[in-house]
């Protein structure tokens, strides 16, 4: 790969933290999980992508779940404790995570909101996810993922 590096490699690395960057080809505009999958050559179970929900609370959540699944919202909301959250504008994805739609990354986002992996991640030795930019991917541990972002496994796909 190209010495190309985002701010979420960035973050990683001042952190101390192994990971594999994958660049995909891309244009302006964001490719489905699954799309990303098989350009990279690697299983959809292994690359995750990452939402952005409002709870009824006014709070931010994020969701990290494989690219193939679709976010329960229900059970989303139950892991968090609110009574019911709902995606984000894509209006307001750049606003709230400081990433465009298709780079969203767990990492890196304008704040820390709390972040919630799919249980199934943890199965995997490693978890792929956005590199905060359309085009990379990171690949590293599910547990180091966790950690760093003050994350917590749940059950939270239809």
């Amino acid at each position: 790969m190209a010495e190309f590096k985002t701010n979420v490699m960035r973050i990683l690395e001042k952190a101390k933290i192994n990971y594999t960057a994958h660049e995909y080809p891309h244009g302006k505009e964001a490719v489905d999980g699954v799309s990303v999958a098989k350009l990279l050559g690697q299983n959809p179970e292994c690359v995750f992508k990452t939402l952005v929900t409002k709870g009824v609370s006014g709070g931010y959540f994020v969701f990290v779940v494989p690219v193939a699944e679709e976010l329960d919202l229900k059970k989303a909301a139950k892991s968090v404790g609110e009574k019911s959250v709902e995606m984000i504008h894509v209006k307001d994805i750049l606003k709230v995570t400081g990433y465009i739609r298709g780079g969203c990354s767990p990492i890196g986002m304008k704040k820390q909101y709390p972040t919630v992996f799919h249980e199934r991640c943890l199965n995997n030795p490693n978890i792929i996810v956005s590199a905060g930019k359309i085009g990379y991917q990171i690949d590293l541990d599910p547990q180091t993922l966790i950690e760093f972002t003050k994350g917590k496994c749940a059950d939270i796909i239809k």
